[in-house]
């Protein structure tokens, strides 16, 4: 049996004269990129140059859409309705989609950032807004979500392509959903641990939550987050881990 999976970061997350990760580098490594568009982190320079490398390097470019909100990276919670949620996710694809555009490729993947993200993975009338404005601007669009989420369901319901996240370096509750930063033990950092959980994910279909439950999960894509110190050690030693269990690394939906 053959074994793939594709490899995500969070990248473009940097602010004018401000650098966070090492997102050239990591683009080396990884199959999908997650381009912050301009809400919780990035700017139109960001972006675009962030695009131009992915591009350059063959790595499938995908908005990265958050909460307007600098200040927290877009990791707080901040009451939204459904509109709200809707034309924010429409604002940012679009102005992703447009630098992809500029460089004659196609935008590939939707996937909602930070605190955003874990909302959709819960609320189903979050999850539902989101779907529809991606379906909105592209049906062809693929959305990421946390693997088993309201997200998920929202997005096939409204007949988009969905795509089941996992996380290398987050751990889990045993209702599926993420460990939230603010409570222990939320990320890890023992790289051989998160090779053998995401080898597991991948050949098993399984992972275990923070009380030792055994979860039933569907890993299409792993996700290494790039704002981390060690993001690019981690992400090229997971690579090279899942490639020596018989794991390919290949773009999602090729």
């Amino acid at each position: 049996m053959e074994w793939t999976i594709d490899l995500n970061s969070d990248l473009g997350e940097s602010f004018g004269p401000y650098v966070i990760g090492q997102d050239a580098s990591i683009l080396d490594e990884i199959t999908s990129a997650n381009i912050a568009c301009g809400y919780h982190a990035g700017d139109h320079n960001i972006m675009h140059q962030t695009v131009r490398m992915a591009v350059e390097k063959g790595v499938g470019p995908g908005a990265h859409p958050g909460l307007p909100d600098r200040l927290g990276f877009g990791r707080r919670y901040i009451a939204v309705d459904p509109d709200d949620v809707y034309n924010m996710t429409v604002y940012q694809i679009g102005a992703l989609q447009a630098f992809v555009s500029h460089y004659g490729e196609r935008l590939r993947h939707v996937k909602p950032h930070g605190a955003l993200f874990n909302m959709a993975s819960k609320d189903a009338t979050i999850a539902q807004a989101i779907a529809e404005a991606v379906a909105a601007v592209d049906r062809n669009l693929l959305l990421f979500g946390l693997s088993n989420s309201e997200l998920i369901q929202a997005g096939t319901k409204a007949g988009l392509k969905v795509v089941h996240e996992v996380f290398a370096d987050r751990t889990y509750q045993p209702d599926g959903t993420l460990t939230p930063r603010t409570a222990p033990n939320a990320c890890m950092e023992d790289l051989d641990l998160m090779v053998k959980r995401v080898v597991r994910m991948v050949k098993e279909g399984k992972v275990h939550a923070l009380d030792g439950t055994d979860l039933e999960i569907q890993a299409d894509t792993v996700c290494v987050h790039g704002d981390d110190p060690k993001a690019l050690a981690f992400v090229r030693g997971l690579r090279k881990g899942l490639e020596e269990h018989g794991i390919r690394i290949q773009k999602v939906g090729c």
